[in-house]
C-alpha cells in the first residue's frame, strides 16, 4: 500500500517561503501572480546567455517518439554474449569492483554500447536497453551483468556512499525501493527513493545515471524524463528573470553531511562554445528539490539562510515546465535506462506494491572519459567526491536495499546527510 507522508515538527528557517517537496500548482500560480503584481521582474537574460538552444538535446516528450526510438532491444545473440561474459567474470573469482570492459568482454555488443554512450553525450541524452533475463539469474549475477554492460557505456563508477555496515567503503550501487514498511522508524527516511511517493523532477550527482529494473510495481511507478534544454528555452522566452534566479547562488541544505551545514552554488551553468577545444555550447542544470524544501526525516534546517520567493517560484517553474514536456518510459523488468544527468531531469509517479510485485531498481552513477562533458568549476568538488579515488578493492555493491547515509533522516538537529 502507498505510504503516507511523514511530518516532522521542526521550526522553519525565518523567512522560508511556503513551499514543500510536493509541488502545489495553486500555490505556484498564486506566487507567480503576487510577484508580477508586486515586483519589477528582470526582462533580460544574464549576460552571454543564449536566447535559445538548438540541439538534439532540445526535445518535446509529447512528440519525441515520432522522430526518435530510444529503445535498444537485446537480440538473442546479444544475450548469448552477455551470458558468456558473465561466465568469464565468475571464472576469474574477482570481487565485483574489478568488473571492467576487459573482465566482462562483449566483443560484438561493445560497439553498440559505445554508440549508446555517444547518443547520451551528443544526441538525445537517453537510451533504454531492453530485455535482460532478470528471473534467470541470482541477485549477484544480475548486478554483475548490469555493471558489466554499463562498463562498456561509461567505465567509471561513482561513489554513492562512503560507508557500508559502519566501515569505510566506496559504495557504487544504490537500491531504489520502498522501505517505509520495513524500517522501524519511517522518520529515518530522508529521500523519496525509499518510499512509494511521487518523485518530482530533479537530477542526481554525476554525468550518467543508470537504472536497472529488477522488479515492477503492482500499479504506477512510471518513469519520466524531460529535457532541461527544452525547459531552458521556454523559460528564457517567457521568464528571463527566472533564468537569472537559477544562475545566481542558492543555499542548498547539506543536512550536516560531513560536517557541512549548507553549500552555496548556482543551479544553472552555461558554458559557451570553445572553438579551441572544439566544444559546443552546453547548459547544465543540477538540483534536487529536497535540499531546498526538506523531505520527511530530513526537513529543511532552521539555522541556515532561507530560499527566496523568486527561488521558490523557480523551483516550481522547473518542475511544472519539465512536466509539460516530459516523456513517459514504459520501464519494465529487465530494462536498463541510461540518462545524461547533465541535460535531462527525471521523475517518478507514485506507485503501489503488493506481495507479488514490488518496484525495485538499482542505480549506478557513471562517467565516460572519452565522451564526458567538461565539469563546471563550481561542481568539481562535488564530482571529485563522487568519482575521485574510487578503487576496485574498496568498491561495494550491496545486494540488499538499504538507506544511503546521505538520505538517512536523524533526530532533529543532528541530520546525517543530504544528497539525492
Amino acid at each position: 500500500m502507498a505510504t503516507a507522508a511523514v511530518q516532522v515538527s521542526v521550526p522553519a528557517s525565518v523567512g522560508q517561503p511556503d513551499i514543500g517537496y510536493a509541488p502545489d500548482h495553486d500555490k505556484y500560480l498564486a506566487r507567480v501572480k503576487r510577484r508580477r503584481e508586486n515586483e519589477k521582474l528582470e526582462s533580460s537574460l544574464p549576460p552571454g546567455f543564449p536566447q535559445r538552444l538548438d540541439s538534439d538535446l532540445v526535445w518535446d516528450g509529447n512528440t519525441l517518439a515520432e522522430t526518435y526510438d530510444w529503445n535498444y532491444r537485446l537480440t538473442g545473440e546479444d544475450i548469448q554474449e552477455i551470458e558468456a561474459a558473465l561466465r568469464h567474470f565468475k571464472s576469474l573469482n574477482k570481487p565485483l569492483g574489478y568488473i571492467t570492459q576487459e573482465t566482462f568482454p562483449l566483443p560484438r555488443l561493445h560497439h553498440t554500447l559505445r554508440s549508446l554512450s555517444h547518443e547520451l553525450h551528443h544526441g538525445h541524452g537517453f537510451k533504454v536497453l531492453r530485455g535482460l533475463p532478470v528471473t534467470s539469474h541470482t541477485r549477484e549475477e544480475n548486478i554483475i551483468i548490469y555493471a558489466g554492460i554499463s562498463s562498456h557505456v561509461a567505465p567509471l563508477r561513482g561513489r554513492q556512499d562512503n560507508q557500508h555496515n559502519g566501515q569505510p567503503a566506496d559504495v557504487v550501487l544504490a537500491h531504489i525501493k520502498d522501505l517505509s514498511t520495513t524500517v522501524s522508524d519511517v522518520s529515518k527516511i530522508g529521500a523519496p527513493a525509499y518510499t512509494t511517493e511521487k518523485q518530482v523532477f530533479h537530477t542526481d550527482a554525476g554525468d550518467i545515471v543508470a537504472l536497472f529494473c529488477l522488479g515492477e510495481a503492482a500499479q504506477g511507478g512510471q518513469s519520466y524524463l524531460s529535457s532541461s534544454w527544452k525547459v531552458y528555452n521556454e523559460l528564457a522566452a517567457t521568464r528571463p528573470d527566472l533564468i537569472r534566479t537559477l544562475a545566481e547562488p542558492w543555499v542548498a541544505d547539506e543536512f550536516g553531511k560531513e560536517g557541512r551545514k549548507f553549500s552555496v552554488r548556482p543551479l544553472l551553468h552555461y558554458q559557451p562554445a570553445a572553438s579551441g577545444k572544439k566544444e559546443p555550447e552546453r547548459l547544465i542544470i543540477q538540483y534536487a528539490r529536497r535540499t531546498f524544501t526538506g523531505y520527511w526525516g530530513l526537513p529543511r534546517s532552521a539555522d541556515i539562510p532561507p530560499i527566496t520567493e523568486a527561488q521558490a517560484e523557480a523551483l516550481d517553474a522547473l518542475h511544472f515546465t519539465a512536466e509539460k514536456y516530459a516523456v513517459a518510459l514504459d520501464f519494465r523488468q529487465g530494462d536498463v535506462q541510461f540518462v545524461n544527468n547533465l541535460s535531462i531531469f527525471h521523475s517518478r509517479a507514485g506507485f503501489r506494491d503488493d506481495g507479488e510485485k514490488q518496484r525495485h531498481l538499482v542505480r549506478l552513477w557513471l562517467r565516460d572519459p572519452e565522451n564526458a562533458w567538461e565539469t563546471p568549476e563550481v561542481l568539481r568538488e562535488r564530482w571529485e567526491r563522487v568519482y575521485g579515488g574510487v578503487s576496485p578493492e574498496r568498491e561495494v555493491f550491496p545486494l540488499e536495499p538499504q538507506i544511503r547515509s546521505a538520505s538517512k533522516g536523524e533526530s532533529v538537529g543532528t541530520q546525517g546527510g543530504g544528497g539525492y
